[in-house]
């Protein structure tokens, strides 16, 4: 079965084994997260729980945000997802989810809003390669060809210039290198996506899964 629990990335240090070797690893606030709502196949057409993260000022949520958190005896979220594939006999609406989720050595996927660079060329975005660099090349950074003349148009999906960044990424099979229960922390080996303070959702590793 699935699990998971949402979280905000702190950043990144290290941390050494016992046999002196240095462990690159990104520190994750993991919860406390609250169950906002149980879906079940009856009702919803699939089963999974909603879980909210990071409180927000009540003032700053609407009338249903307040509603919908009121019924969990909790405070309006920040961050709010679902994770499916659960047993949702294990949890209740209300209920805390916290870093002891995980253990150490397990396997998770970690999905995030990677990091936006603006506006970026097709050299940047698309690891195209450059022209000559003779000043009578009169081509170095362009995009180059557009594809057929036929058509008249430029194709949808052409690799042009554009918004660089800032999507929706997963990151698998990332090993749990430690868990701080007491702080809410999770450390995870090696980089995930996003920037400091990004929100993350940390589930199951769906690889590692299959190959059970």
């Amino acid at each position: 079965m699935t699990k998971g629990i949402l979280g905000k990335k702190v950043g990144m240090t290290q941390i050494f084994t016992e046999d002196g070797s240095a462990v690159p690893v990104t520190v994750i606030q993991a919860g406390p997260c609250v169950v906002l709502q149980k879906k079940s196949e009856d009702t919803d057409g699939y089963a999974a729980i909603q879980l909210g993260f990071d409180d927000k000022k009540e003032q700053r949520a609407n009338k249903p945000e307040l509603g919908h958190a009121k019924k969990a005896e909790t405070a309006p979220k920040r961050y709010i997802r679902e994770i499916r594939g659960v047993n949702l006999d294990e949890y209740e609406v209300g209920q805390e989810v916290k870093a002891d989720t995980f253990e150490e050595g397990e396997l998770v996927d970690v999905t995030g809003v990677s990091k936006g660079k603006g506006f970026a060329g097709a050299i940047k975005r698309h690891n195209q390669a450059r022209g000559p660099m003779g000043h009578g090349s009169h081509y170095h950074r362009g995009p180059g060809s557009l594809g057929p003349i036929d058509p008249n148009r430029v194709f949808k999906g052409q690799t042009l210039p554009g918004r660089m960044g800032r999507e929706k990424v997963t990151t698998q099979n990332l090993e749990v290198v430690k868990v701080d229960p007491e702080k809410n922390l999770i450390l995870i080996k090696g980089a995930i996506p996003g920037p400091k303070n990004g929100y993350v959702t940390i589930k199951s590793a769906v690889k590692a899964q299959a190959g059970k």
